[in-house]
């Protein structure tokens, strides 16, 4: 699948880091949020192929979509944002804290399958794989660790092709891909796992999680 558009809904820390990255790799960056006016540094550090508006427009443009949003902010996409979904390969990126995201992060940190079948159940027709939500956003913006290493970036999804994309993604925005199996996998690297927020190698989190 060749993908030179992406779609962003949702452009905080990790969205938004992650399309300046991608926009300075040669991808042309759609940055969306609830207020997008307020989104102009970001298309600016993007490059003159980034450009700025609503979900349903980034969702519209994107070969692919990273949905970097809070977990509760699901339940508050409507109709017509969940049809437009409908098939498109989405980069989920969302992790659950309870204190923000409420009774919904508790089941979902209690969930057998991790986020990846949470997310999968919420958004059904999306071609959904899991990347991007184990690293801290302070090193993403510089992609290496305090080790001087390049961030390994632990993916994890059931389509293969979908997969296949966020390797090519994280490859180009300067990270080390791990893939660690199917949309169950991502329960390995979610919150409170030992490779959460540290912003290891691909080699640390191969040995954290006993990959080969």
């Amino acid at each position: 699948m060749k993908v030179t558009r992406i779609g962003i809904v949702g452009s905080g820390h990790i969205g938004g880091n992650l399309g300046i990255l991608l926009g300075k790799a040669g991808y042309e960056i759609f940055f969306s949020s609830r207020h997008p006016e307020a989104l102009q540094g970001l298309v600016q550090e993007a490059g003159p192929a980034a450009r700025v508006g609503t979900a349903e427009e980034a969702i519209a443009f994107g070969d692919v979509v990273i949905l970097s949003i809070p977990l509760k902010s699901y339940r508050e996409l409507d109709r017509e944002v969940k049809q437009a979904l409908k098939g498109k390969v989405v980069i989920d990126t969302s992790n659950p804290y309870p204190e923000r995201d409420g009774v919904m992060a508790v089941e979902a940190r209690q969930d057998a399958g991790g986020m990846g079948t949470v997310v999968s159940r919420l958004l059904p027709e999306a071609r959904i794989v899991r990347a991007f939500n184990s690293v801290y956003f302070e090193d993403l913006k510089k992609g290496i660790n305090q080790k001087g290493e390049r961030i390994g970036i632990p993916i994890a999804g059931d389509d293969g092709e979908a997969v296949d994309v966020a390797v090519e993604l994280a490859r180009r925005a300067g990270l080390d891909p791990v893939v660690v199996g199917g949309l169950r996998q991502s329960k390995l690297f979610d919150v409170g796992t030992s490779v959460y927020a540290t912003s290891a190698s691909a080699r640390e989190i191969k040995e954290r999680l006993g990959i080969e």
